[in-house]
Parts: C-alpha cells; sequence; structure tokens
C-alpha cells in the first residue's frame, strides 16, 4: 500500500522530516519543466536514502499581490498532491501566503525557517525563485549561505523547447489562446478541472442535450468555446467521454464564465458530485448563435467533431 503524503500547514515538520531534499515554488501545473526537477531530486532520494519534501504557498503569491487576478491557476490543491505522489514526495508543507508571510525578511527566512525549522539537506530551486519581503532574496543569496547553514543547492538548468523555456506562464497563455495540444504536451498530460456539480437554468436539457455545471472557481479560463472532454466520476470510478462548453452562453446572455459538460449516454443526477474533466480537443470557438435550431444543430456537428 502506498502512504499518503504527510501534509503540513505550517513549518513544524518534526525531526523525521529534517535532512531532507527540499523543492520550494509554486509549482503550478508541475509541467515538464517541473518534473525534470522532481525526476532529479528522485534520483537524488534512490541515492542518498533521504526523503523529499515540497514547500509550495496558497494562494500562490501573484493572487495575493495582484487581488484582481482571480482565474490563474492550472490545478488546484488536490490535483498537486496526486503530481506530487507520482514523484516519490513524502511531505508537503503547503504556506498560506499572507501578509505577514509577504514581510518576512529574506535571511529570517533563510536562517529561521529553512536552517532552524526544516533543515534540508538539499534545495532545488529554479533560476527565477525570489523570497523574503519585496522578493529582495534570490538563488545567490541562498548558495551564500550554504557552507553557513549545512544544505546544498541544486538549480538544474530549465527545460527549453524552440528555444523558450516551458514555464506555467507560457502554459496558461497557451491554455487562454486554444492552443490545447501543445499546452497538453508541456503539461505531459491531458490538462483538467474539477469540480463541483451545480444547479443552472436546465437550458441544455429543455434543447436535449443536458449539461454538467461546473464552477471554475480560480482556474485559469482557457479560450471560451467547445471541447472534446473525457470525464472522471470520482467515486464510480468511471471514465466517460462528452463535450464542454466553456464560456459565456451568448446565445441566452449570460455573464458569468461556466463550464458545462454533454456526457455521452449518460443518465442520471450528478448534483453536488465531483468530476474530474479532462479537455482533450478544442473544437471551435464560441459564438452567438440566432435561435435555439441553429444552436442544436450545431451541437450535433461538434459532437461528430469530438468522436474523431
Amino acid at each position: 500500500m502506498v502512504e499518503k503524503i504527510k501534509y503540513y500547514k505550517n513549518f513544524e515538520i518534526g525531526k523525521l522530516n529534517h535532512n531532507s531534499i527540499l523543492l520550494i515554488g509554486n509549482f503550478d501545473g508541475l509541467h515538464l519543466g517541473h518534473q525534470k526537477l522532481f525526476k532529479k531530486a528522485k534520483k537524488l532520494k534512490k541515492e542518498k536514502k533521504i526523503k523529499i519534501g515540497v514547500l509550495t504557498f496558497d494562494p500562490i503569491p501573484k493572487m495575493f499581490f495582484f487581488k484582481k487576478i482571480k482565474n490563474y491557476r492550472i490545478c488546484n490543491l488536490e490535483q498537486k498532491l496526486k503530481l506530487f505522489k507520482k514523484f516519490d514526495v513524502d511531505y508537503v508543507i503547503n504556506k498560506k501566503f499572507d501578509k505577514n508571510f509577504s514581510r518576512i525578511n529574506c535571511y529570517d527566512f533563510i536562517e529561521k525557517i529553512l536552517y532552524k525549522k526544516i533543515k534540508p539537506k538539499y534545495i532545488f530551486v529554479s533560476n527565477n525563485f525570489h523570497f523574503g519581503n519585496k522578493r529582495e532574496g534570490d538563488v545567490k543569496l541562498l548558495k551564500n549561505f550554504e557552507e553557513k547553514y549545512n544544505y546544498k543547492i541544486i538549480k538544474p538548468e530549465p527545460l527549453k523547447k524552440n528555444n523558450k523555456v516551458i514555464s506555467s506562464t507560457i502554459i496558461r497563455k497557451l491554455l487562454e489562446r486554444g492552443n490545447l495540444k501543445l499546452a497538453n504536451k508541456f503539461l505531459n498530460r491531458n490538462w483538467s478541472v474539477e469540480g463541483i456539480v451545480i444547479k443552472g437554468r436546465r437550458m441544455g436539457k429543455k434543447i436535449g442535450f443536458p449539461t454538467c455545471n461546473i464552477d471554475m472557481n480560480n482556474y485559469v479560463i482557457a479560450k471560451p468555446g467547445v471541447y472534446g472532454v473525457k470525464v472522471f466520476l470520482k467515486k464510480s470510478n468511471k471514465i466517460l467521454k462528452g463535450i464542454a462548453n466553456l464560456g459565456y452562453r451568448p446565445t441566452f446572455n449570460q455573464k458569468k464564465i461556466l463550464l458545462e459538460v454533454n456526457i455521452f449516454n449518460f443518465s442520471g443526477n450528478l448534483y453536488n458530485k465531483k468530476l474530474s474533466v479532462e479537455f482533450i480537443k478544442f473544437i471551435r470557438g464560441e459564438k452567438k448563435f440566432t435561435g435555439i435550431n441553429q444552436l442544436k444543430n450545431q451541437i450535433k456537428k461538434d459532437i461528430e467533431i469530438s468522436k474523431i
């Protein structure tokens, strides 16, 4: 039986987790660039017979500093923890990023948190890692204290494709532009959204295509339109195919972004159930139809395309 990851909301991780490998970052999406880092850590874990820990932050600091940024995440915390487990992570510190934490002096972060609380043996960080009040701390500063605080900084070269560094920022842009194929390639899996099925206006059911409505919460908003999807029903372990409309439903003059999923050959009540929706194929952008019949005809075409 695979052990669960130890989960902490503070730095009191206990002596058993000291002298481990520590990866620090947001790791939003855990894309190919992150995976390169985690694979290197996993190899070191096997060599040194020590644990792997992750220090990550909630909310993502950018979402804290720029309150207007609501839809930003590539994956939620639960998804992130599952991905960490694949790379043999033993514990995760998910630190609440608030006003007090944002004001910590960079030297205090190194001495009082890293050295006195977490006590890592190896620290994995990316080139652009910054920390402490006003982002004054960087990788160079961490390296300056290696000998004093008995840790070693490991900073692998970033992963590049076509001379561009693979990053969470690039993946967000790809999703927003509708380039799902390349976004999925950089993630090394299909991008997915998890959420609870909520009650809508039941317009889909009225026109013959019932949908499960899912609030996007703080997920990044991919290009509004229609997608071929796979739907994972949490408790039944079923994987079903379908199409999804992500958008504002201009035909019905709606203003709130919503994910509406039509599951093929399925009948049943999924209200308040948790679904995971994998985005497989971008079919078309969102558009306004002149009437219900035109919309229904287009949905039939979308379904045909999604099955190809």
